[in-house]
C-alpha cells in the first residue's frame, strides 16, 4: 500500500520499499522512515562563521554534521556530492547518543554545541530531532542550516529544540525556485516561523542571470525587514559546482551592488565568498 510522507510539500507517496525524491526517506513496512539515520558523511569541528552565522556566539566553534539526500534540486549545489547522494553513499554509523558525548568532549576546544548542515539535514528529520534534545539536556546548543523547505507541523515540533538557523532563501521569484524543485512560500513561512522563536539569519547565493536582479534584492529585503530588519542577510557568490561548472563566478561586483541594495532596508548585511 503507497503512503505519502508528509515532511516537506512534496508529499511523496511511495509504495512498499520506494524511497522518495530526497533519496533518505522510504516506506517501510507501512511507515515513512529515514535511510539517513545516524548515518554520516561528514563530521568537522569548524568556526560558527562558516555556517554562515555572524551574529551568534562569534569565534565560537561547533561540530558540523551531515547525511546524505535533499529535497530540492539545485544545478548549482555546493554540496552535491552528498546532498545527491542516497542510501549507497559511504557513511559512519554514529548515533544520536555518541554524537551528543563527542559534542560535551569538545567543549575544551571551543565547541559550543552541534550543527546540522553540509547536506539538507531535515530530510532526516528524526535524526536531527533525537540528536538536538541530548544536545540540550547537555547543557549546548543546536545550530540548522537548511533550505527551509518543510510543513508546518514539524517545523514547530522542531524549533524548541534549536538556537540558531541559517535558512537558504534562494531568491524572490516563484519561477525561480519552481526550476530547483522547490516553493518559494514554504520557505518564506519557515523563516517566519523560525524568526522570534530562535536566532535566524538566511543567505542567498547570487546566480549570474537567474537571481542577481536589484528588483529582486529590493523585493527579498524588504520581505525580511517586514518580519525584522534585524535578521542578518548573507550575499553570498556562486561557483560553478555540479550542472553548472560551465558557467562564471558570479561578479566580485554584482555582490557588493546587491548588498548595498539589501542595506536599504536591513541593518546587517555580509558578503560571502568574494
Amino acid at each position: 500500500m503507497s503512503i505519502p510522507c508528509r515532511l516537506c510539500f512534496h508529499h511523496c507517496r511511495l509504495d512498499e520499499g520506494q524511497i522518495g525524491l530526497c533519496r533518505a526517506r522510504a516506506n517501510q513496512n507501512g511507515q515513512i522512515v529515514p535511510l539517513n539515520y545516524g548515518k554520516l558523511t561528514a563530521l568537522a569541528l569548524d568556526p560558527v562563521e562558516k555556517k554562515p552565522l555572524r551574529r551568534f556566539h562569534p569565534g565560537s566553534m561547533v561540530l558540523s554534521v551531515g547525511s546524505f539526500g535533499c529535497n530540492l534540486d539545485c544545478p548549482f549545489c555546493q554540496n552535491w556530492e552528498i546532498a545527491a547522494a542516497g542510501p549507497e553513499n559511504p557513511t559512519q554509523d554514529v548515533s544520536p547518543e555518541e554524537l551528543a558525548r563527542e559534542a560535551v568532549q569538545l567543549r575544551s576546544q571551543g565547541n559550543i554545541g552541534v550543527a546540522y548542515t553540509y547536506n539538507e539535514p531535515l530530510v532526516g528529520y528524526e535524526y536531527v530531532r533525537d540528536c538536538a534534545a541530548l544536545v540540550h539536556d547537555a547543557g549546548m546548543l543546536n545550530i540548522l542550516v537548511t533550505n527551509g523547505t518543510i510543513e508546518e507541523e514539524p517545523w514547530l515540533a522542531l524549533l524548541p529544540f534549536l538556537d540558531a538557523i541559517n535558512i537558504d532563501l534562494k531568491g524572490f521569484r516563484e519561477e525561480w525556485y519552481r526550476t530547483l524543485g522547490g516553493d518559494l512560500e514554504t520557505v518564506k513561512r519557515s523563516i517566519a516561523m523560525a524568526a522570534g522563536r530562535c536566532h535566524v539569519e538566511v543567505t542567498t547565493l547570487i546566480v549570474p542571470g537567474k537571481n542577481d536582479n536589484a528588483d529582486e534584492m529590493r523585493a527579498l529585503s524588504s520581505w525580511l525587514a517586514s518580519i525584522s530588519p534585524d535578521i542578518p542577510l548573507h550575499v553570498s557568490r556562486f561557483f560553478p559546482r555540479h550542472q553548472m561548472t560551465g558557467q562564471p563566478p558570479t561578479p566580485v561586483e554584482t555582490i557588493y551592488r546587491l548588498a548595498e541594495t539589501a542595506r536599504k532596508n536591513l541593518h546587517f548585511v555580509y558578503t560571502g565568498n568574494c
